[in-house]
């Protein structure tokens, strides 16, 4: 196998959504970053199937939510990889813990909020400086319907969608000028883990395509984010749920 010498990072890489990011890059070259906090298992069968694609790539664990964790992790693989640049970061990690906001414990606020925004912060800051340097890279946020509409019992996960939506807008102004775009994904619901526990055929009723979204649809519209077709095209926040929200 030729070495590459692309790198791309996905928080939460290892289920889902992130899973499916994971996969696509394997399979255009990129060495594949794969972040998880926990579960070591899922992250190896993510890059199974990576390497099962002939790509190649390596877990890395680390908690988005804590900047010291986040920050101490990447600087480790930039130390082990003198020279390289990780070109490709896409956000994906998130959790909910849904309830209504007169019911919500501050640990349901801020682990959500501190998932989603905080891990935004945690994990591009680091990436930042080699990206400019280099003039050339990718950001992608997987942000939610949630974070544009807002949704009742998930004011901690709406909060959280919406600060990255805002925070992706304004750094795109930011870096546009070095050659790096930074977008947003909105996906309504998608049938992954984080969804399992929602009415499906309830819901359906509601979505004008009449069905959930897939993982590797998303997966498809962040590829293109990611290329260089999509280069000047920064600061969007495109929708992928089936004409439910428009």
């Amino acid at each position: 196998m030729a070495k590459t010498n692309k790198y791309a990072l996905v928080t939460g890489g290892s289920r889902g959504i992130g899973r499916e990011i994971c996969l696509k890059l394997g399979g255009c070259g990129y060495h594949v970053l794969v972040n998880y906090k926990s579960n070591a298992a899922e992250a190896e069968k993510t890059l199974s199937g990576i390497r099962a694609a002939g790509g190649d790539g390596e877990a890395l664990q680390f908690d988005v939510a804590s900047g010291e964790e986040s920050t101490a992790a990447i600087a480790a693989w930039q130390k082990a990889h003198e020279g390289a640049c990780i070109e490709v970061v896409v956000n994906n990690a998130g959790i909910r813990s849904d309830t209504l906001m007169m019911w919500m414990e501050p640990q349901q606020w801020h682990s959500v909020v501190d998932t989603g925004l905080g891990g935004f912060y945690n994990v591009t800051r680091p990436l930042l400086k080699d990206m400019l340097v280099k003039r050339f890279g990718r950001i992608v946020n997987i942000v939610s319907l949630s974070g544009i509409k807002g949704l009742p019992g998930q004011t901690n996960y709406s909060a959280a969608k919406g600060g990255v939506i805002a925070a992706t807008k304004a750094l795109a102004q930011e870096v546009a000028k070095k050659g790096v775009t930074v977008n947003a994904i909105a996906p309504g619901f998608v049938r992954t883990d984080m969804t399992a526990d929602i009415d499906e055929a309830e819901l359906r009723k509601q979505i004008p395509a009449g069905r959930f979204c897939e993982p590797a649809e998303v997966a498809d519209l962040a590829m293109f984010l990611i290329s260089d077709k999509a280069s000047y095209i920064t600061g969007e926040v495109i929708s992928i749920n089936g004409g439910l929200y428009t």
